[in-house]
């Protein structure tokens, strides 16, 4: 009896912990979808790989197409930092060391994220310049918007591995967590280790694709959220626990 009423209080002073689980479902879902389109489907159309003049004219030639790009880019990092706090906002209470260290890589995966978008974006700048143009040949000028596209896909590439190191600590959390299915929390971690192949291009061009298959975990998650959230009943369980070694320390 007393539980309920305990719980009453908690209940009235937090929003569902099942609505912040759907809607953290819809930010990773939108997040993901704009990545894709933004960060590698669109500019995917506008390389030719060791061909700079052909690279610099496809950009030239579909402006329009390359901005979409990059803002589809920008709203994913948007999108990115809420599903970053909602998690931690969820998790903080299986473990707030764990979670918060979850957190930040998050946010330093997310600066990364928003450097490949500045990158992409840098090629019109560079082919624009205007009256700077006249002191570099056009020769140079497409090698450095060209260069700047690689530079985009490296660091792409590193938000990935540390995008892959908050699926490990958050697959952990969630196996832990008594409010989620520990299998969802296993397959995030191979998520997790999946992205963080990524360390090593050599390895990750020798699994090419097959590694790709563990990235299942991460759609299996999503589904999850936002078909079932989370359960509410032992969040709050958990959540009572906690605020009880709170007071008793």
């Amino acid at each position: 009896m007393s539980t309920r009423t305990n719980e009453e209080p908690l209940k009235r002073r937090e929003r569902s912990p099942r609505f912040k689980a759907r809607l953290a479902g819809v930010f990773v879902l939108l997040e993901g979808q704009t990545s894709l389109f933004g960060q590698l489907v669109i500019p995917a159309q506008f390389v030719v790989t060791g061909d700079v003049a052909a690279t610099a004219s496809n950009i030239l030639s579909s402006e329009t197409l390359f901005r979409f790009g990059v803002t589809l880019g920008l709203m994913s990092v948007a999108f990115h930092i809420v599903w970053v706090v909602l998690f931690y906002d969820l998790f903080d209470l299986v473990d707030r060391t764990l979670s918060l260290l979850a957190a930040f890589v998050g946010l330093i995966a997310i600066a990364l994220q928003a450097m490949s978008v500045v990158l992409q974006g840098a090629p019109l700048t560079i082919l624009h310049s205007g009256e700077y143009s006249s002191a570099f040949p056009a020769q140079q000028l497409q090698a450095l918007a060209y260069q700047s596209l690689s530079f985009r896909a490296e660091t792409y590439n590193t938000y990935l591995v540390f995008f892959g190191i908050w699926c490990l600590l958050t697959g952990y959390l969630i196996f832990r967590s008594g409010f989620l299915p520990r299998v969802v929390g296993v397959l995030e971690m191979l998520a997790g280790v999946a992205y963080c192949i990524q360390l090593w291009p050599p390895l990750a061009s020798a699994l090419h694709p097959y590694y790709l298959s563990l990235g299942v975990g991460e759609l299996v998650l999503v589904l999850w959220l936002l078909t079932k959230g989370v359960d509410s009943e032992r969040w709050y369980e958990r959540t009572l626990a906690l605020n009880r070694v709170d007071s008793q320390n």
